[in-house]
């Protein structure tokens, strides 16, 4: 194979990363039958997943769904939610490319899921999971609430909107910081965006407590609403306060509703030549993915078009706002400062392949990180990966249109898009990125890394940069 696990080598030297990077495909791997496959070594076993997975993916694209059928039975019989990492993320793939072949017969997918319930309780513990496993959002929480406190310096009267109102944790902090002023602690009013009333309530009675115990005016305003039908006037914005904005894994569900406004814009923003994007992926040596890609394509695969995008009928609706307007009515409110986190990825590719290619190598590192820090028997692991990254995989891979939310972009890509709607970028402060380089250093595992970009920070699972935070303020 040309490339074997040292043994008692940790996930951070030996991750589902290297996969890609060292692979070459074997044609003596064949035909595979149940005894071939039990027989597979670990990363034997990983190398031929992502070949099915891509075979599949193109046989899905070309609408070829007797081939595909017979690639998922292969994937079936290697994949396993709690096996090694490379057979727990093809689960997931191989579960939302069946799912993407199920919606071309509207009627049975419907039927199967129809009484498919999710739980808020299930979605608040999943969530709450992926706060405590994963060093991301805490970081994004340090960051945030430092460029919020060295905008608002000297302010008396403070109103923040969190477009993601979820988790108190984070204002929770801020307040302790206010409360510690040498002149006494401002005003602070903050609203809070989210889709679940219960949740909004949950985190102003949080809230409400902490200011009281730390005798701090306050009042907060919860706005039950999705993003992109979000009515500004509720944000009740008024003169005389000094307003910041938090953003936390949001802005990239409203490119949903922004296909066709970027690509009269720009139409170079969202086009992606095949050639160029396989080229262009990580620079982790002289073989790569996009290697195997190739070889593959030589090998008679061809990279389908696909349905590369809903009709346009499917993308507009009256009351929802695209990414322009969103960002160009946060302008218009003139925020001192606004702190947006993304994920860090190319996961709004115009093909399937294109995305399923991307879409390999974050959640390769997503799970790697889990791999090298959590107990592959572990419920709670289990949990994250079904119900959080699961349901993220199938919508990039298998939904289209308006329904697919999870179009993370790239940071450069970001900087595009608020140059455009007026913003300049506030870089993040020496002091704000050494308390967050302090925290990931006492995370206590060493794949986790951090890194200053024009800047911004991105948050890395060693050189794969996972999620991106940056700083923005109202240009006159």
């Amino acid at each position: 194979m040309g490339f074997m696990l040292q043994e008692g080598s940790s996930s951070v030297n030996s991750s589902p990363l290297q996969f890609f990077s060292m692979m070459s495909l074997s044609p003596s791997l064949g035909s595979p039958n149940n005894l071939l496959f039990r027989e597979m070594k670990s990363e034997e076993r990983g190398l031929y997943l992502i070949h099915l997975l891509l075979t599949c993916a193109n046989h899905v694209a070309a609408g070829n769904l007797e081939n595909a059928n017979t690639t998922l039975e292969q994937i079936s019989l290697l994949a396993s939610p709690d096996g090694d990492t490379m057979q727990r993320i093809a689960t997931y793939f191989m579960e939302s490319l069946a799912d993407r072949i199920l919606k071309t017969w509207p009627g049975i997918h419907r039927a199967l899921n129809s009484t498919r319930i999710t739980l808020l309780s299930d979605e608040i513990l999943v969530q709450k999971l992926f706060f405590e496993l994963f060093p991301f959002l805490k970081v994004a929480f340090v960051l945030t609430n430092q460029a919020i406190i060295e905008a608002m310096e000297g302010e008396k009267v403070i109103h923040i909107i969190d477009l993601n109102a979820a988790e108190a944790a984070q204002w929770i902090a801020l307040l302790q910081v206010l409360s510690g002023r040498p002149e006494g602690p401002p005003h602070l009013r903050i609203t809070g965006v989210h889709q679940k009333k219960e949740i909004l309530d949950q985190v102003a009675h949080r809230l409400t407590e902490e200011a009281e115990k730390l005798d701090i005016p306050f009042q907060f305003n919860p706005v039950v609403s999705k993003l992109e039908n979000l009515d500004f006037d509720k944000l009740r914005v008024k003169t005389g306060e000094a307003l910041a904005i938090s953003s936390i894994l949001q802005l990239h569900t409203l490119l949903a509703w922004d296909d066709e406004t970027m690509q009269r814009k720009s139409p170079l923003l969202l086009k992606t030549s095949n050639g160029i994007h396989l080229q262009r992926v990580l620079p982790m040596g002289q073989s790569t993915l996009g290697d195997l890609v190739e070889k593959d394509m030589v090998n008679g695969y061809t990279l389908s078009p696909d349905s590369t995008s809903s009709s346009p009928a499917s993308l507009t609706t009256s009351n929802s706002m695209n990414m322009e307007s969103f960002l160009n009515a946060l302008w218009g409110l003139s925020p001192k400062v606004m702190v947006v986190t993304e994920q860090d990825c190319n996961h709004n590719g115009p093909t399937l392949m294109d995305r399923l290619l991307e879409a390999l190598y974050s959640f390769a590192a997503l799970f790697d990180c889990l791999e090298s820090t959590v107990s592959r028997t572990s419920l709670e692991r289990l949990r994250v990966e079904k119900m959080l990254f699961g349901e993220e995989i199938k919508n990039i891979i298998a939904c289209e249109g308006s329904e697919r939310k999870e179009r993370h972009e790239k940071l450069e890509k970001w900087f595009q898009r608020f140059d455009l709607a007026g913003f300049g970028n506030v870089p993040l402060s020496y002091f704000g990125m050494l308390q967050a380089r302090r925290f990931l250093q006492s995370y206590g595992c060493e794949g986790y890394r951090m890194r200053d970009e024009n800047g911004c920070v991105l948050i890395c699972w060693e050189d794969r940069p996972m999620y991106s935070i940056s700083a923005w303020r109202s240009r006159k």
